[in-house]
């Protein structure tokens, strides 16, 4: 399994231009997907394309549909330390089919609390904005910044 880089870099690339290696993968991927070939053996064999050759691109090539879909954003936010506060910005988080993955809060001081949400808003779509403005004119939240977007 390949290992995801900091200096990894991505680009969007017309089919047609691709090599055929990279194309028949993706042939594979899909038929093991929507359960067209059992096994990769089946499905690479269905393709056209050696094993070797699949295992070497799987890792690395997908449908720009599934790239857009898996949206996993960190929120950082300072929030005033008051009952319900946290509470409300999960419902806000839930209304508009944002899955929440991971919360961290820090101890309040001063009558603030840090807390740090990865959110999957692969269902939010367009809302994802409206979202953000919403968490920052959110009563008891005092700021609001993504720290991460994968």
């Amino acid at each position: 399994m390949s290992e995801t880089k900091i200096n990894d870099r991505y680009y969007l690339v017309r089919q047609d231009i691709l090599p055929e290696a990279l194309v028949k993968t993706m042939q594979v991927k899909e038929m093991l997907a929507q359960g067209q070939a059992r096994t990769i053996h089946e499905a690479v064999d269905k393709a056209g394309l050696s094993r070797s050759a699949f295992y070497k691109y799987k890792d690395g090539i997908f449908p720009l549909s599934k790239l857009e879909r898996e949206r996993i954003v960190t929120i950082s936010m300072d929030l005033e330390n008051r009952s319900g506060i946290l509470s409300k910005v999960l419902g806000l988080i839930a209304g508009l089919e944002g899955n929440v993955l991971t919360i961290h809060q820090s101890i309040p001081l001063q009558g603030m609390a840090n807390v740090v949400i990865s959110v999957d808003t692969s269902l939010m779509g367009e809302q994802f904005v409206t979202f953000i403005e919403t968490l920052r004119g959110h009563d008891g939240v005092k700021r609001v910044s993504i720290v991460g977007q994968g």
